[in-house]
C-alpha cells in the first residue's frame, strides 16, 4: 500500500479539522479539547495536538490526512508532521485579515523546513468581508503570481469542495519536484 501524506494547516479556525472530518472514510482521530484562552472566543474546543483522516486514492493509495494546530504554541507539531509529508495544504480564513499575519508566519515555518508541493485553500469565502485572493496572496507574501502555488476557494465542510482541492494539490504534486526525500 502507497501511503500519501499529506499535512493540513493553517490559522486557528481557519477549517483544518472540518476539512479532514469531511472527506476522511474513517473516524477522524482528533486531539481536541476546550479552549481555554482567547480561543474560547472563536470556538469552543481547538486542536492540542493533530487530527487524523484518511482517504483510499487507488487500489494500493491512500492518502493520510494530518491537521494541525493552529496556534503558534503548538509549532512542536507542526515541525513533526511536516518532516515527514509529501504535500500540504495551507487553509487560511478570508474573512479574518487579522489572521493573515499568522498565515504568513505558517507558510514561512513550513517552508523552511520542507520543499514540498502545497496549495492554499481559502475557507470562508462566501462572508461578505472575505478579501479577494489577490489580496489575500499578497498578504501572505506571494507576491510573484506566476510563482505562487495555487489559490484554492472552499468549503471545509462540503465533500465535494474538500476533493476538488484534494485533486488541486495532486495536480500539483505531479508538476512540482519535490527536492525532499522521504
Amino acid at each position: 500500500m502507497e501511503i500519501l501524506r499529506v499535512v493540513v494547516t493553517g490559522t486557528v479556525g481557519a477549517g483544518k479539522t472540518s476539512f479532514i472530518r469531511t472527506i476522511s472514510e474513517i473516524e477522524v482521530v482528533d486531539t481536541d479539547r476546550r479552549a481555554t484562552d482567547e480561543i474560547a472566543l472563536l470556538k469552543r474546543d481547538t486542536t492540542v495536538a493533530f487530527d487524523f483522516g484518511r482517504l483510499t486514492i487507488g487500489p494500493e493509495q491512500a492518502m493520510h490526512l494530518y491537521g494541525t494546530p493552529g496556534q503558534s504554541r503548538f509549532d512542536f507539531m507542526w515541525d513533526i508532521l511536516i518532516r515527514k509529508a509529501h504535500a500540504y495544504v495551507l487553509l487560511v480564513n478570508a474573512h479574518r485579515p487579522q489572521d493573515l499575519r499568522n498565515g504568513r508566519r505558517i507558510l514561512s515555518f513550513m517552508s523552511q523546513r520542507a520543499q514540498i508541493p502545497m496549495i492554499i485553500g481559502l475557507s470562508h469565502m462566501d462572508f461578505p468581508n472575505a478579501w479577494a485572493p489577490d489580496n489575500i496572496a499578497l498578504a501572505l507574501g506571494l507576491l510573484d503570481e506566476k510563482k505562487r502555488p495555487p489559490l484554492v476557494c472552499l468549503d471545509a465542510t462540503n465533500q465535494e469542495s474538500v476533493s476538488h482541492a484534494l485533486i488541486a494539490l495532486i495536480q500539483e504534486m505531479l508538476t512540482t519536484p519535490v527536492l525532499q526525500q522521504h
